[in-house]
């Protein structure tokens, strides 16, 4: 029987971009096939925005961060941060990728680097364009598909399946009905996908 895990991620989310190739390897690895679902927080679930945080807290997110990056040899830029548009019609595209057969995770790896490691402005249509087309995609065909209403649905719904499911921060994966929540919690899922569960 194929194994399948449904992964909860966000193009905005540094931790997605920190552990997303660590992931798709492990899934590869594993002979599991992978369920996306692009979201964004579930705050009521209890998620907190970075900017919400205490600054002591954003301290030693900040931190964190460049410790897993280093660790997973991903760069970060946190250069004028704050003045980036907001990345979700970014994920719209990687819907849009998705829902066409194409391979999202090629354009989520894109997105996600110029977000993350040049702190390129995702939420501009041209600079997206750009990006998917040096990844090798149609910009434009992307962004004319990604408007429309079927890709707003989706999102809606993998917000309603990731409410429901209890998931709150970003990445979250789902291996036969168990959540594991955060890039480093990847050796407990994998643990769980060699037949091996730490705790029933």
């Amino acid at each position: 029987m194929t194994k399948t895990i449904d992964y909860f991620f966000g193009i905005g989310s540094p931790w997605a971009y920190i552990g997303f190739d660590a992931f798709i390897e492990l899934a590869a690895r594993s002979g599991a096939e992978i369920r996306p679902y692009l979201i964004p927080l579930i705050v009521e679930n209890g998620a907190i925005y970075s900017r919400d945080r205490p600054d002591a807290r954003r301290a030693y997110w900040m931190k964190d961060l460049r410790r897993w990056a280093a660790l997973r040899g991903k760069p970060l830029d946190f250069t004028n941060r704050s003045a980036l548009s907001d990345p979700t019609p970014a994920g719209f595209l990687v819907l849009a990728a998705q829902l066409d057969g194409q391979d999202w995770t090629a354009l989520a790896r894109a997105l996600q680097h110029a977000f993350w490691g040049t702190a390129a402005d995702i939420g501009n249509a041209d600079v997206r364009k750009a990006i998917a087309e040096a990844a090798g995609f149609d910009g434009a065909a992307l962004e004319a598909r990604a408007a429309r209403p079927d890709i707003a649905e989706l999102w809606s719904s993998n917000r309603d399946v990731a409410k429901e499911a209890g998931v709150f921060g970003l990445p979250t994966f789902r291996y036969e009905g168990e959540l594991y929540w955060g890039q480093d919690s990847l050796p407990f899922l994998e643990r769980h996908l060699s037949g091996e569960k730490l705790v029933a």
